[in-house]
């Protein structure tokens, strides 16, 4: 029998660290999301390509139907690709209404990522507005201004046993990002090793220019392109580590925070 990961257990477990096409495509890193589990809820983040085969290959597994809510912070497909069926996993099928879906209107809207069909299945899609604050079983979370992204675009910010987690989702860099992601645990999508100019995406040296200014307990970088890959995510980690004087690590495959 597989077993189920039980409830009481509160951790974040990265279900996939793939960022941009070509990594997802070649599958070089997964692209499952984040799944947060905190005092018996459950909440899984941008549910790219695979999730679904990540949370059933989890050890425990993870169920879909132990779900509160799934949330997308934009609609590109390798975070939002199984969405219809992570919805389809929450709800059993749609033969329970159950759970929430929380993302940007434009997921919604022409061109939609969520089909119409599953739509009501969950018990209610909450729209994602700027510094909107929302709730999910016992904790709540803030979405992020809008991020300058080739789509609507948020981040999110969770508070957990007095512990602030910030997840810096896809972005150009700008001003005002430090302000709002001021946490204690700061995750961040940097997709680049060298700039790239006209690209919405965060490299290295903008990572490091926002854990000098935020300065958080840990920093822990994610959604990898293939140019951090060949540089390997956990040499430059380290070295943001020494530049810095803060803890800051490469997220991999199946990697586990607990709360």
């Amino acid at each position: 029998m597989v077993k189920v990961a039980s409830k009481g257990k509160d951790f974040i477990k990265f279900l996939g660290t793939a960022g941009a096409r070509f990594v997802m495509i070649d599958q070089l890193r997964a692209s499952g999301g984040i799944w947060l589990s905190y005092q018996g809820s459950n909440v899984l983040i941008d549910p790219g390509p695979g999730s679904i085969v990540r949370c059933a290959s989890s050890r425990p597994r993870l169920n879909p139907a132990n779900l509160n809510a799934i949330i997308l912070t934009h609609k590109h497909l390798d975070h939002a690709n199984d969405i219809n069926v992570m919805i389809e996993g929450m709800t059993e099928g749609g033969f329970k209404r159950r759970g929430l879906v929380f993302c940007p209107g434009d997921c919604l809207s022409q061109d939609s990522i969520i089909l119409k069909y599953v739509r009501n299945f969950p018990e209610g899609i909450k729209i994602l507005r700027p510094m909107g604050r929302h709730k999910v079983g016992g904790f709540s979370f803030q979405s992020s201004m809008p991020h300058l992204h080739t789509v609507e675009t948020y981040g999110l910010k969770f508070k957990l046993n007095n512990i602030s987690y910030g997840i810096l989702a896809d972005t150009r860099y700008f001003d005002k990002l430090e302000d709002f992601y001021k946490s204690d645990i700061l995750i961040i999508s940097v997709v680049f090793s060298d700039p790239r100019p006209g690209i919405d995406h965060l490299c290295l040296a903008d990572a490091e220019k926002i854990i000098r200014a935020i300065r958080p307990k840990r920093a822990i970088l994610t959604h990898f392109g293939m140019s951090m890959l060949k540089a390997k995510p956990i040499l430059l980690a380290k070295s943001l580590s020494r530049k810095t004087g803060i803890r800051v690590e490469a997220a991999y495959d199946g990697m586990v925070i607990n709360v």
